[in-house]
């Protein structure tokens, strides 16, 4: 079964340059081997990530985040099947705080901050398909 599970978390420290490369390396590394696709939206210190693939290798991925000391106040926000994948081009693409991006970020937000954590469901999606539509990403 093809599942998508999307989630946010605030970064347990300052992450600079190196250690965001550090984690889309590992991430398109361990991902490809597990089949999982997805993207990983970073802004202001709130990771927000959606992931796709096989229900018992995506969770076995987000229980491993959970125990990443990189992450904390970790919170589910969209989880279901699908039908398809929508990241079929790599294992992990990030999309970053790039003043290019800034004014997605802010659309889809409640507040002048980028706050997944208060976005619905339906929210979520939208800003989702709209940043696989229009935004540089980082690969």
């Amino acid at each position: 079964m093809l599942i998508q599970l999307t989630y946010a978390s605030r970064t347990a420290r300052i992450l600079g340059p190196a250690d965001i490369k550090d984690i889309l390396g590992a991430s398109q590394r361990n991902n490809a081997r597990a089949d999982i696709t997805g993207a990983l939206c970073l802004n202001h210190g709130i990771f927000l990530q959606q992931l796709e693939g096989d229900r018992a290798a995506v969770n076995a991925l987000y229980h491993r985040l959970l125990k990443d000391t990189r992450h904390r106040d970790t919170a589910v926000l969209d989880f279901g099947e699908i039908p398809h994948r929508r990241f079929t081009s790599w294992s992990m693409g990030l999309l970053t705080s790039l003043d290019t991006n800034r004014q997605l970020f802010l659309k889809y937000s409640s507040s002048a901050d980028f706050d997944p954590y208060s976005m619905s469901t339906s929210t979520l999606r939208s800003f989702f398909d709209e940043v696989m539509q229009n935004v540089r990403w980082l690969e």
